[in-house]
């Protein structure tokens, strides 16, 4: 009983983004939200958004359960480099130097507790 859900070019380095998803990979969903929403990090809202939008995809796919009783974990997340734009930025003595502009692609599984055997490495803490 698990979901997936995608975000795609997302305008921040994948180095960025994995600290995030590592701060909430195998955690219950309730616990993985409020740390996004108290997070100070500026790619928090748009995993925050991605976890609500796979919570809604595991409830339009599994009409007849309960939401409460599933006990949703996050079993994967995945951060994944994107496109990147290149752009020069001038340099003295008329040389350029460039820029890279990274971007990323993260995909986020959530899964029932009860169905999936999920490895929380969060014991450790």
């Amino acid at each position: 009983m698990k979901a997936v859900a995608r975000l795609r070019n997302v305008p921040t380095s994948p180095r960025k983004m994995r600290l995030l998803a590592d701060m909430i990979r195998g955690r219950r969903v309730n616990d993985a939200l409020n740390i996004l929403k108290f997070d100070k990090k500026h790619n928090s809202i748009a995993l925050e958004k991605l976890l609500l939008s796979a919570i809604s995809n595991w409830e339009n796919k599994h009409q007849d359960a309960d939401l409460e009783t599933a006990d949703l974990v996050i079993s994967d997340i995945l951060v994944d480099s994107g496109r990147i734009l290149k752009r020069l930025r001038p340099a003295p003595q008329g040389r350029a130097h460039r820029i890279r502009k990274r971007s990323n692609h993260v995909t986020l599984v959530v899964n029932s507790l009860s169905t999936g055997d999920v490895e929380t490495e969060n014991d450790n803490n």
